[in-house]
């Protein structure tokens, strides 16, 4: 089938070296895994060599160890943070998230158990793990009105493109090493394709996506069609779908 023969083209090591998903790669420990995976797929709109040259650079802000520094930084070391700047994404942004994060891990081990405000495992999907972690998220008090455009949810019919990306990678094991597999709870079924301009634009032009609006509804329309070429993995269909539009193959 052509879009299996495009997985295996795509889902290659290679294919890290220039994609976000290099920046967690970097890590060894879970923790810093999921903090800067966190991270590198909520920057991850624009050019990817920008995306990846902004994550890098909050690495070093936190002297390259993002667990250290989100659990123990003391209030003099949030200076570090100051200016830093990626789109519309500034230090008044990042400076709720590392607020948020701390104050998860000093209740968790994980990143994963904030995605499970919501879950069921009998969900058909992570629509509602997604709207619980968008409500856990902005908990806490005094949350700037300015960030909650950066946290999206199937509440606002967004398409969640960067969240949806961040559980791939999280969720999802291959036999490549490309996606890390390191959380065990939500199932590799229940993910939603990222859908994107180069994704969008390819599975249109295979009859997979009928809905012109780049939406939630649209993400799920998706990935119900690749459920049918696999119903326990539809969303490794996203490397070839994103690799063809990515390299003007279609």
């Amino acid at each position: 089938m052509f879009l299996n023969k495009q997985v295996k083209h795509y889902q290659i090591p290679r294919f890290i070296e220039n994609d976000p998903v290099g920046i967690p790669h970097l890590f060894s420990q879970n923790a810093d895994i999921e903090i800067m995976g966190f991270f590198a797929a909520l920057f991850a709109w624009g050019q990817r060599k920008t995306i990846i040259q902004k994550s890098k650079e909050l690495i070093a802000r936190m002297d390259g160890r993002p667990y250290d520094f989100m659990v123990n930084h003391q209030e003099q070391d949030l200076k570090n943070m100051v200016g830093f700047k990626h789109r519309t994404f500034n230090d008044t942004d990042l400076l709720y998230f590392i607020a948020f994060l701390k104050s998860h891990y000093q209740k968790s081990g994980s990143l994963e158990s904030a995605f499970l405000k919501g879950y069921s495992e009998n969900d058909e999907n992570i629509q509602s793990s997604l709207n619980g972690f968008r409500i856990y998220f902005f908990s806490l008090p005094d949350a700037p009105p300015r960030t909650f455009k950066h946290i999206s949810s199937p509440l606002q019919n967004s398409a969640c493109k960067r969240l949806s990306m961040f559980l791939r990678w999280m969720v999802r094991t291959d036999q490549t090493g490309v996606d890390f597999g390191i959380w065990k709870t939500i199932k590799p079924a229940q993910l939603i394709c990222p859908l994107d301009l180069h994704v969008a634009r390819v599975a249109r032009k295979l009859g997979l996506l009928t809905r012109t609006q780049n939406d939630w509804k649209a993400a799920l329309e998706l990935t119900h069609n690749l459920k049918r070429f696999d119903a326990h993995d539809p969303v490794k269909y996203d490397f070839a779908l994103f690799g063809l539009g990515v390299e003007g193959e279609m």
